[in-house]
């Protein structure tokens, strides 16, 4: 091969080598400075998509509302029984003396005491029964017959007490018995009653000074219900009136 022919081939070689030398240097430039290079663009197409109406449901509850029952307190009524006493009465008689004479006369004494946890009254029904030519007096007692029988009642309102003095006047000497015997029941329940008795005897010494007069007001005791209160005493009044009278006389006097 001719010189003139090497020199031709290696001349195309090198304007060959410069052709693709450029064409990888302007692809490389594209590259770098973000040539955008069209994508194919997917236009998405709206599918309907159906929406669900949802209908309301009405639900009837089936649980029943919890009723509590509050079960009110049994309250136990405390009754206290008809025509009883709560707590017992005292009733009682004792002698006080048991020697008469003309200075002296017989005396008992009768002492009743309702409590007041009791809500009735307590009466007592007394009978004293003496001798003949004995005498007994007492507030409250009153002649039930000529055979010497006294007979008293007497009602106790509830923390109350009452006592009662009896007095006994002989007419003659000697020794005698007097019986006492009584009942007691609460307020008008007589099926509950309870009784009670006592037999003292006496010794007259000396008949009594007064054997008619009634002298139990002055032993002591209860006083009676229509026992008057004292009168006044008249003094002031008629000395008040003498001293008008003097000086009405002195005025008249000094007219004169």
């Amino acid at each position: 091969m001719s010189k003139i022919s090497l020199r031709k081939m290696f001349t195309m070689l090198v304007i060959l080598g410069i052709c693709i030398t450029a064409t990888i240097s302007i692809v490389s430039a594209q590259n770098n400075t973000g040539t955008p290079t069209p994508t194919e663009t997917v236009t998405e197409t709206p599918t309907s998509t159906a929406t669900p109406t949802a209908t309301p449901t009405t639900v009837q509850s089936t649980i029943q509302p919890t009723v509590t029952t509050t079960q009110a307190p049994t309250v136990v009524a405390t009754t206290k029984a008809e025509g009883k006493f709560r707590v017992g009465p005292t009733v009682r008689i004792r002698p006080l003396n048991d020697e008469i004479s003309k200075d002296q006369d017989g005396l008992i004494e009768l002492y009743m005491d309702n409590p007041s946890l009791n809500d009735i009254p307590l009466s007592v029904d007394a009978r004293i029964s003496v001798p003949s030519g004995i005498h007994v007096y007492g507030q409250g007692f009153g002649e039930a017959g000529a055979a010497g029988m006294v007979y008293g009642k007497f009602e106790v309102p509830p923390g109350s007490a009452r006592t009662i003095n009896i007095v006994i006047k002989a007419e003659k000497l000697g020794d005698f018995s007097a019986q006492f015997s009584g009942l007691y029941w609460p307020g008008d329940n007589k099926d509950a009653y309870q009784p009670i008795s006592l037999t003292h005897p006496f010794k007259v010494l000396a008949p009594s000074k007064d054997p008619l007069k009634d002298t139990s007001g002055e032993a002591g005791g209860d006083k009676p219900k229509d026992e008057k209160p004292p009168e006044k005493s008249p003094g002031i009044s008629i000395v008040a009136a003498i001293s008008v009278v003097a000086i009405m006389a002195y005025m008249l006097r000094r007219r004169t």
